[in-house]
């Protein structure tokens, strides 16, 4: 028997039980209504105005504040940009699927075939977000984000001409207001382009594409440039290796070749391998000698001139077949091609800035310095104009060397800001101006001290040091007590010494005469040094010196003596000789001559006494002179 339904009271019961605990309903989301309203709305403005036959410039800002209705009158916030961007993104692709059900190209799309105006709503619509974004009204990275929906939505041959559209307004996109806010969308719009290129098919399309990235974006933009070195390993050249019958050639020579290439597209395993340099050095001297034996003649680089045949200077990849190297021997331009990349790989080796490490070791320098030297050999003799090409060789490696500096440097910016020129600059040639004292410099050290009158009184200010300040150091060095070495003496400071002695030409005479008698030591003041420091220096001066003054006081005491023998006879009144009173005058002041003589004799052959001043000794000399005087008056007499 089935078991009884409930009753129906029971169940509205409970329904009513949980809506009370359930929470109230949400308003319908009338939000996302009115947010689909006013993007219909701004698509609705803006496809009226992309009818307008009048430059963007005249209704493009008139348009926005219609659509949008912004709270400041020229420049949009976040939330407005936000909202036209997602409008205009939404025209873009409703005009780009109209375009496509019309059968025409995008940027052709609604031009007149009879009257010939370009009338595309696509490109007009970029026009007038293109202006926007240059006056600052709205967002910068807005039309970059357009035209990367537009790549996005197109055929590679649609592509074509959009980009011919990116090339026109280079110099625009270019600007630094936009280029900062959109530098990043154009590169991946530009990288994704270039993937969906064929390189084979496409090969001027992607040309275009890195020409415009090239002049788009600074030279020392980083993410442009290989700043690690990684290799492209992917580049593996495939050949031959069993030996096929029929072959004229020696086929272990063609593996040896080819074997290079391994090599050449990873050179740091070779480098960090002593294993694969070995190989590597005999393989390539197997082929550098086998290139020797078998010289090219004139005839052979005629054949291949490089400059009557410009198809053959632009060839992608070498065959490997081994039915052909007979003939690739021939062609001079394979040889160089090899040649060539071994001379890049030996600059990889040698390249700047690599530690001992890193680098080669000494006897792989030398091997690599030989090979080097063998390889530019073989290029020299290649015809045609083998000297001139090795010559343009080793200009690129050169140059190349400074753009791995460079890199390594950290990418530092080429360009440097241009030179502002001050308003006052622009009426002709400025004149030097002329300054009181002669230079600026000077100029400004007068004006200040004049307005600061009491910097001379300032006790603050730096003064020259007194003799006694000045000398104490070497005084204190000149203590035995002190044990200063001769090393950090400071009469081994010349400078020192020097500005010592201008100081006591200044202020100490005395000191600074005895300079030439005892040296910087006998300059320094007495009171400074230790009294037996001080003993050494207060002695007398030598003896040289003293015995010169000696002798000119003897010559002062001889003139006397003569004047009085020239003039006995005067004093006589014509008299005879005979008289013997007169007569013993002579006589006597000879022998008090004599004795004078005797009595000056021990001092001049004994010499001062140690510690004898000089004056006393100039004493002693003017009392004999004036006893001998006495003497000579009373003989007269």
């Amino acid at each position: 028997m089935a078991e009884p339904s409930p009753p129906p009271a029971s169940n509205a019961g409970l329904r009513i039980l949980l809506s009370k605990d359930r929470p109230a309903p949400s308003p319908p989301p009338t939000a996302a209504v009115s947010s689909h309203a006013d993007r219909d709305r701004i698509i609705g403005v803006f496809r009226s105005a992309l009818s307008r036959n009048e430059p963007p410039e005249t209704f493009s800002l008139q348009t926005v504040q219609e659509a949008i209705k912004p709270q400041k009158e020229t420049v949009l916030v976040l939330e407005e940009n936000q909202s036209l961007e997602n409008a205009l993104r939404t025209l873009l692709q409703e005009l780009v699927s109209s375009a496509v059900q019309s059968g025409k190209k995008i940027m052709q799309y609604g031009n007149s075939l009879d009257s010939g105006e370009s009338n595309c709503p696509i490109t007009r619509l970029l026009d007038i977000v293109l202006y926007l974004c240059e006056r600052g009204h709205v967002e910068g990275g807005m039309v970059f984000q357009l035209l990367e929906d537009l790549t996005e939505m197109s055929t590679i041959k649609d592509c074509k001409d959009i980009f011919g559209y990116i090339e026109s307004q280079q110099d625009v996109l270019g600007k630094q207001e936009l280029f900062g806010r959109g530098k990043l969308v154009m590169l991946r719009t530009c990288n994704q382009l270039l993937r969906r290129l064929s390189k084979a098919n496409d090969v001027v399309f992607c040309g275009r594409i890195i020409m415009f990235l090239a002049h788009f974006f600074p030279l020392s933009e980083r993410s442009a440039l290989n700043i690690k070195g990684v290799f492209n390993t992917s580049n593996v050249t495939k050949y031959e290796k069993d030996a096929m019958d029929g072959i004229s050639v020696d086929f272990n020579f063609y593996k040896t070749l080819w074997s290079l290439q391994e090599h050449f597209s990873n050179p740091a395993l070779t480098n960090t391998n002593p294993a694969k340099w070995q190989k590597f050095s005999s393989n390539l001297a197997v082929v550098l000698s086998t290139f020797e034996a078998q010289p090219l003649s004139d005839d052979d680089g005629k054949l291949n001139n490089l400059n009557e045949e410009e198809d053959a200077a632009f060839n992608i990849k070498y065959l490997t077949s081994s039915k052909l190297m007979g003939l690739e021997l021939k062609d001079p331009s394979f040889r160089r091609h090899i040649l060539v990349q071994c001379l890049i790989f030996f600059d990889y080796l040698k390249a700047p800035g690599k530690n001992d490490k890193e680098g080669p070791t000494g006897s792989m320098k030398e091997e690599i310095k030989s090979c080097e030297e063998h390889v530019k050999k073989l290029l020299e003799i290649i015809p045609p104009k083998g000297k001139e090409f090795l010559k343009s060789i080793e200009h690129i490696l050169e140059r190349e060397k400074n753009w791995v500096w460079w890199k390594r440097d950290g990418c530092l910016a080429f360009e440097k800001p241009p030179f502002e020129k001050k308003p006052g600059q622009a009426g002709g040639r400025k004149r030097k101006p002329r300054w009181r004292l002669g230079n600026k410099e000077l100029s400004q050290l007068w004006k200040w001290a004049e307005q600061n009158p009491n910097v001379l009184t300032d006790p603050d200010r730096v003064r020259m040091p007194s003799i006694t300040e000045y000398w104490k150091p070497l005084a204190e060095d000149m203590d035995p007590s002190a044990g200063i070495e001769e090393e950090y003496h400071h009469k081994s400071n010349r400078v020192y010494c020097w500005k010592g002695l201008r100081f006591s030409a200044r202020q100490d005479l005395d000191g600074f005469a005895r300079f030439s008698d005892y040296g910087i030591e006998g300059v320094v003041p007495s009171e400074l040094l230790p009294p037996e420091v001080n003993a050494r220096f207060s002695s007398k001066p030598a003896e040289k010196v003293k015995r010169t003054r000696r002798e000119d006081s003897k010559g002062m005491s001889a003139q006397p003596k003569e004047q009085q023998v020239a003039a006995t006879p005067e004093t006589d009144g014509g008299g005879s000789g005979g008289d013997p009173e007169e007569g013993a005058a002579p006589m006597d002041s000879d022998n008090g001559g004599v004795e004078d003589s005797q009595k000056r004799s021990p001092g001049e052959v004994s010499g001062p006494e140690s510690g004898q001043c000089e004056p006393e000794a100039d004493a002693d000399d003017n009392v004999k002179t004036e006893t001998t005087s006495t003497a000579r008056l009373e003989l007269r007499r």
